[in-house]
């Protein structure tokens, strides 16, 4: 049929939004052809070589680096906000016990919103203020649901570590040593940001109604929740210790899992088409304490489990993968193998994803909410148009049990 420029065309899907602009951001690039990734600007690789998280935090919510007074100005911020009221407490020790970290970090996210002196004020300079808080309170919220649902007494926040030493002191009962305290910062860095993947997302929908900043991190949490966002470096951790187990088991695992059309998880990503920056830093980092432990340098602290080199099996992994596949590790490939090493439980990787995100998030919904307009993208509809209404009376019965049929047994 002949078409005028004039007559109207098919709009096009995009599928999970997939190469949609929807904004524009100062924030976080990424190079998904070349592998890189920027911060404001500055390369991941020269930030984890040179700053810290607590620096990146500052440069993510300011736009510059810190000078030395502004970093310890924002380092006492930090500090002093770090304690979480009795009653949120009290909320946390009333879930049942099998509910998961995250749910639990979920929950009280929302609750805290209601002991915030600024709950009710929306002006930029207040929620930065209850941006910092929050980033601030999460290590304590996680540490204390884990050790809860642990049986553990709990830690409180220390006034003399930093925030990164604090979150892994609080959460393991382990002071950490020198370059435990390095390594989980640079784990903290490689995370704070990544663009608007889902759950960064989640949140300038939210606070692009001009609801607040509690009800966008925890949107973010919530969306960080589903495993196709969250949680596959511990789901791969789970795998290599109690299926996998052995180096020798790696690709008859592997072989038999792509035989029946399962997805490994810690490979392939929407935007990097080659290998992740992250997973190039994170590699590195779990190989030196991997060759630590096999060295008898380094105990490896989870209740002396006997367990092969991780960082190996996943080195082994990752070049099937990339060799039989053309599928790059992401960040929570090496990521998994690290924390592992460093003695955190694999059920607080995900928690500990959104410790480190909350500065992407806070960073994000402030710069939404400076030039703010409302995410409503359209669907296309594809059902019918125009039906006839049927009274009640003469509706046939289609189904039996019809609720049954749709949602299964109450």
């Amino acid at each position: 049929m002949w078409e005028s420029e004039d007559t109207p065309k098919e709009p096009t899907v995009y599928k999970g939004l997939a190469g949609v602009i929807a904004d524009e951001s100062e924030l976080c690039f990424i190079d998904g052809e070349k592998g890189r990734l920027y911060y404001r600007g500055y390369a991941i690789e020269e930030l984890v070589e040179k700053s810290t998280f607590e620096e990146v935090i500052f440069l993510l919510l300011f736009g510059e680096l810190p000078s030395r007074a502004e970093l310890y100005d924002f380092k006492m911020k930090l500090y002093k906000n770090r304690t979480i009221p009795d009653n949120i407490l009290t909320i946390l020790k009333s879930f049942p016990q099998n509910t998961t970290r995250i749910e639990l970090l979920r929950t009280a996210i929302s609750a805290l919103s209601l002991y915030d002196p600024d709950d009710y004020d929306y002006s930029e300079k207040a929620n930065m203020r209850k941006g910092i808080r929050i980033i601030a309170k999460i290590p304590t919220l996680i540490a204390y649901a884990h050790r809860i649902r642990e049986n553990l007494p709990l830690i409180e926040p220390s006034d003399e570590l930093g925030h990164g030493e604090n979150y892994y002191y609080m959460m393991t009962g382990e002071m950490p040593t020198k370059d435990i305290s390095w390594a989980f910062d640079k784990l903290l860095l490689t995370h704070a940001e990544h663009s608007s993947n889902a759950s960064t997302f989640a949140a300038r929908v939210t606070v692009s109604t001009l609801s607040d900043i509690y009800s966008g991190v925890t949107s973010a949490i919530g969306t960080l929740r589903g495993p196709l966002h969250g949680g596959a470096n511990e789901r791969l951790t789970m795998a290599m210790l109690d299926e996998i187990k052995t180096r020798d088991n790696v690709i008859p695992w592997v072989e038999a899992k792509l035989a029946n059309k399962e997805k490994i998880m810690g490979f392939g990503h929407r935007v990097y088409k080659t290998y992740d920056p992250r997973a190039i830093i994170l590699k590195e980092i779990s190989k030196s304490f991997w060759d630590k432990i096999d060295a008898g340098e380094y105990v490896l602290n989870h209740n002396n489990v006997a367990v092969d080199n991780l960082y190996e099996m996943t080195a082994i992994l990752a070049d099937y993968m990339v060799t039989t596949k053309n599928l790059y590790p992401n960040v929570d490939c090496y990521s998994g193998s690290l924390l592992y090493a460093l003695g955190v439980p694999p059920q607080l990787y995900t928690p500990l994803f959104a410790a480190a995100r909350s500065a992407g998030w806070v960073a994000h919904m402030v710069e939404q909410l400076r030039n703010n307009k409302l995410i409503r993208p359209i669907l296309k509809y594809t059902g019918e148009l125009d039906k006839e209404f049927v009274p009640i009376e003469s509706r046939k019965e289609k189904f039996e049990n019809c609720i049954e049929n749709f949602c299964g047994e109450f």
